[in-house]
């Protein structure tokens, strides 16, 4: 298989070398360049041997270089070849559950294993190729961030509605064999695979050294499921339940490995109205993507800015502004705003949590926000200068909302400056203060 270059960057190695853009890249160093994941490993050594097409004759070049220095070939897509989309109809896909006529990128299911390396994924392994599977090895890539779900086979194919999805695990097993370490997802759903099930999961993934971290995430349910597998959303009793079960293989896992291995997403303990355990508790914070620890992180450095990085700042004219949050980050955000407005007596900050219409159902993440709903919070209401939103809602450009909104709109429909703040209580903080 062969690669075509589409342009090679001025300037840089390739270029030198005589490399030109329309010839096709065939191997480095006697290796097949398939992927984005092969030209980024192979493309790293300091003496490179490559296997070039150009006017149907193959060349080859030999190329000295530093090591790690790009070689500076451009290819048509980010990953050469095609993204890889989701084979499997899992009764608990987010996706199956958006509403109609939003912007068509969002409607597509990513499972690409390229995706978990480069930018932290989590795939099923139902479409991964043997190809990919002893590069992993060969090239022992780490960390590999694998949707798990449950370790039963047949209710594995049962969930994710692919007949293959229990055999699929046997990767996950020769991945641990060959010390690749992984981080699992199991998305929950009450009534099958809570309970006896995710006991058994946990058991499973917990006796493999290779495991360093799993999170136990509860399933967001929208409005718009018609059609689709009827799930109960958790309650307190059975967020409960879960917690009490994530408890004992936490604490088995931290008396065997000396870590804990095993979290549940911030949200389970909301559901349970429980407090969240405190910043220590999480480690490494391997999980924080998938909102473990998110909440107690994101506490401990806005408090800690509060008292140590702004301990002497002075706040000299009057500050007037908003924020707007989702239900579930509500307390925490009105928590630290409250701190902050009793050390700085002339900051004065309203908080509003912003319920999710657009999605509806039982979505209250702040992620997930859209402009309208922004719009439908906070119309009428008492802003004041500046209106502070989480850039979570916003997507990768930061210029527009889920439902399309932009930024100008939401300014414009309210009359007020809005402020993108990172997910990070220092940030947080330093936005309050008009100090960023």
């Amino acid at each position: 298989m062969a690669v075509i270059i589409k342009d090679v960057e001025a300037g840089s190695v390739a270029e030198r070398a005589g490399i030109t853009a329309g010839s096709s890249l065939i191997s480095i160093n006697g290796n097949e360049i398939i992927d984005v994941l092969d030209y980024r490993f192979y493309q790293n050594d300091k003496r490179l041997k490559l296997k070039v097409l150009t006017e149907n004759k193959l060349k080859t070049y030999r190329i000295r270089k530093s090591e790690y220095e790009e070689l500076g070939l451009i290819f048509d897509t980010y990953l050469i070849d095609k993204q890889r989309s989701c084979k499997n109809k899992c009764i608990f896909c987010f996706i199956d559950q958006l509403p109609k006529g939003m912007r068509e990128s969002l409607y597509f299911k990513d499972d690409d294993s390229r995706l978990s390396f480069l930018f932290g994924n989590y795939i099923t392994l139902t479409n991964i190729t043997e190809h990919e599977v002893e590069r992993i090895i060969k090239l022992h890539i780490s960390p590999v961030n694998i949707s798990v779900h449950t370790t039963n086979p047949e209710l594995r194919c049962q969930m994710m509605k692919n007949r293959f999805a229990g055999d699929a695990l046997k990767v996950l097993y020769r991945l641990a064999d060959a010390g690749i370490d992984i981080n699992c997802q199991l998305v929950l759903c009450p009534g099958y695979n809570d309970g006896d099930e995710l006991k058994r999961s946990l058991t499973d993934l917990t006796a493999l050294n290779s495991v360093k971290s799993i999170a136990a995430v509860p399933v967001g349910l929208t409005a718009h499921r018609d059609g689709l597998e009827d799930i109960k959303p958790f309650d307190k009793q059975t967020a409960t339940d879960v917690l009490n079960i994530i408890d004992e293989f936490s604490n088995n896992t931290l008396n065997t490995y000396g870590k804990r291995r095993v979290f549940a997403a911030d949200e389970f303990y909301l559901l349970a109205n429980q407090p969240i355990p405190d910043v220590d508790f999480y480690e490494d914070f391997l999980q924080l993507e998938n909102g473990v620890g998110m909440w107690s992180l994101f506490l401990n450095e806005a408090t800690t800015a509060t008292n140590e990085d702004y301990c002497d700042f002075e706040l000299k004219t009057p500050r007037k502004i908003s924020v707007v949050t989702g239900e579930a980050a509500y307390p925490l955000i009105k928590n630290i705003v409250d701190i902050a407005t009793e050390k700085w007596h002339n900051l004065y900050c309203n908080v509003y949590a912003a319920k999710n219409k657009f999605f509806g159902g039982h979505i209250t993440v702040t992620g997930l926000v859209t402009g309208s709903d922004i719009i439908a919070a906070l119309k009428g209401k008492d802003i004041g200068d500046e209106l502070l939103i989480s850039a979570s809602m916003l997507r990768h450009e930061k210029d527009k909302f889920l439902d399309d909104l932009t930024l100008d709109d939401v300014q414009k429909e309210l009359g007020v400056k809005i402020k993108i703040t990172e997910n990070d209580g220092f940030e947080f903080v330093s936005a309050l203060l008009g100090n960023r």
